[in-house]
């Protein structure tokens, strides 16, 4: 199990001025995460989910996190 703290620090680190949200949608291993980030201007919906993926890879890899509905967007 993997806490929304947890989750968001991670994208941090990859996007430091990202805005996360991170919602459980039951048992700590499915969840729902948007995240707006400056850094997605100019770049394709998949090259904007590969950074997200990136982040969480070793979650993603041990089914820490088994299940991830993920949106990007740029900031209005």
């Amino acid at each position: 199990m993997i806490t929304p703290q947890e989750v968001t620090l991670l994208i941090k680190q990859s996007l430091p001025d990202a805005l996360i949200d991170v919602k459980d949608l039951g048992g700590g291993d499915h969840l729902e995460v948007n995240v707006v980030s400056a850094r997605f201007s100019g770049l394709s919906l998949v090259q904007q989910h590969q950074i997200v993926y990136g982040a969480l890879k070793n979650e993603l890899k041990t089914e820490i996190i088994h299940a991830l509905a993920l949106k990007t967007s740029t900031p209005n």
